[in-house]
């Protein structure tokens, strides 16, 4: 049982368990439980579920979901990780809204999207001067799941980054190998097997960055491995030249880059002239200056 906060309603189902809209006793604070029963867990799921906490209490920025607090429950062998609540929703449902009504999203919001993205990756990545030293990780974590459902907004529609169940933490210069995320998003090195780092990260970024200015994804394939062939290949389609900028364009395919070692890091591409703005604003707007 829950003793410092009072379920409000159920608002999700995660992987292992139900994701719940809860209230702080102590001040009323809205705030999300999410569950996870871990009874019947393998090893390398409860190992999962512990890395996904210990990164969420590594990183404290304002694009990233906050992580409060813990509680088990031994009665019934259920684990409770409060986070903050981000009344917004999250990016899939914006993206769903905007295909029915068929209303693209406009480039002003991408590029406010974009650079909150990248700052909550460059966080990740182990961000250093002059982007938000606060709440950067001391080593590099990979999110490996970046995809429009995991991006969740608060009331002013500002992104926090969020499900961090399938990240990895590296040390600088190490490459990950295992076969994780969700197939639309995966890099090209991903989907070869091959070893890979944050650039993976940025990959995915540009397909989420292409889906939220065309509403869908970037590459399309009836089987998975048709879908490793036509990622491998890497072409893909322009975003609406009548609605979008040749410079917004020419940065997603930046990102979309196969070979990873030409693909930028979140640090190189904030600065970029569209995306700087925004930064030096959330800066001075969470008194980093």
């Amino acid at each position: 049982m829950l003793d410092k906060y009072k379920i409000v309603e159920e608002i999700g189902r995660g992987s292992y368990g139900v994701i719940y809209k809860v209230q702080r006793f102590a001040d009323n604070k809205m705030l999300v439980a999410k569950t996870v029963k871990y009874a019947h867990m393998s090893n390398r799921e409860r190992q999962q579920v512990v890395e996904e906490v210990q990164v969420l209490r590594s990183l404290n920025h304002p694009n990233i979901v906050k992580y409060i607090d813990r509680q088990i429950d031994l009665d019934t062998k259920i684990l409770y990780i409060i986070m903050e609540y981000c009344a917004g929703g999250d990016l899939a449902k914006v993206i769903d809204r905007h295909k029915s009504a068929g209303r693209l999203i406009s480039e002003k919001v991408v590029w406010k999207l974009t650079a909150q993205l990248l700052m909550a990756l460059h966080a990740c990545h182990g961000g250093e001067q002059p982007y938000f030293t606060m709440g950067a990780s001391s080593s590099i974590i990979l999110h490996r799941d970046l995809k429009p459902a995991n991006v969740l907004l608060d009331e002013e529609g500002n992104v926090k980054l969020g499900d961090f169940g399938l990240s990895r933490s590296l040390q600088s210069d190490d490459l990950a190998q295992t076969y994780v995320g969700t197939p639309y998003y995966m890099s090209p090195e991903v989907v070869s097997r091959s070893a890979y780092n944050e650039k993976s990260d940025m990959w995915a970024l540009g397909c989420l960055v292409y889906q939220i200015c065309t509403l869908d994804t970037p590459f399309k394939a009836e089987t998975r491995d048709e879908l490793a062939y036509v990622i491998r290949r890497g072409k893909v389609r322009s975003i609406p030249r009548d609605q979008y900028s040749e410079g917004l364009s020419r940065f997603i395919f930046t990102l979309l880059q196969v070979d990873p070692d030409v693909r930028p890091t979140a640090k190189d591409c904030l600065t970029h002239e569209r995306i700087k703005p925004h930064v030096l604003s959330q800066v001075v707007m969470n008194g980093y200056v």
